[in-house]
């Protein structure tokens, strides 16, 4: 199965050229680690950042510079800074080719819970709600399962959704996973990891059609 880095590689690949791309805190921020050098990608950070690059070195990171998780980042050529408001107003006007978030859970239609344990103290929602209700092509990264081995592609969310039908696909550490009106539908295995291993670990309904193919990084 696949760490978190693999996951992160493994989504680089719908990455296209010139598209504009959100990366939501956690496993999504690896992402812009792995994009192909031979295509022209814009990140984007919702605390007013577009042209964000891959993490800086140890020993050369610059306190100023930071995404939407705090983590410190790098500036590409041509990078623009601006504030929170203008930042919002790319994402809700749609302007954000894709989107890439982290998820508590996902349900078999879309639903997608990932900014609030009830009970537990956090810090607000962030963007995250804006994001889902304006973007057209959401991936979301995430481990298959909980640390009690329990699934987070459920049936229906228990948590309190961030959005309602809006997931299109998602890659975890064991499978890439497309969001369909029937349910799950899984399209590649991550390697060393079978098909039943995927179904025991998805509480969803999972469409599995012909032989599923491995991942390639």
């Amino acid at each position: 199965m696949l760490d978190k880095n693999g996951i992160a590689q493994r989504i680089a690949k719908e990455v296209k050229d010139g598209y504009y791309v959100n990366l939501g805190i956690g496993i999504p921020t690896l992402v812009a680690n792995f994009v192909r050098d031979d295509i022209q990608v814009e990140f984007q950070s919702e605390n007013g950042i577009l042209g964000m690059g891959p993490f800086p070195f140890d020993g050369e990171e610059d306190a100023d510079l930071i995404n939407a998780g705090k983590q410190t980042i790098t500036a590409l050529p041509g990078a623009s800074f601006f504030d929170s408001a203008m930042s919002f107003g790319m994402i809700r006007g749609q302007h954000v080719d894709l989107t890439i978030l982290g998820a508590m859970e996902v349900a078999e239609n879309g639903d997608i819970a990932n900014w609030k344990i009830p009970g537990k103290m956090v810090k607000g929602m962030g963007g995250a709600m804006d994001l889902v209700a304006s973007a057209e092509n959401i991936i979301v990264a995430m481990m298959h399962t909980n640390k009690a081995g329990e699934s987070k592609l459920l049936k229906r969310c228990s948590l309190p959704l961030t959005g309602v039908g809006c997931v299109t696909k998602i890659v975890t550490n064991l499978a890439v996973i497309e969001v369909t009106d029937q349910g799950f539908k899984l399209l590649e295995r991550a390697p060393g990891v079978s098909v039943e291993e995927i179904k025991k670990a998805t509480e969803g309904r999972l469409i599995v059609e012909g032989d599923i193919p491995e991942m390639q990084l």
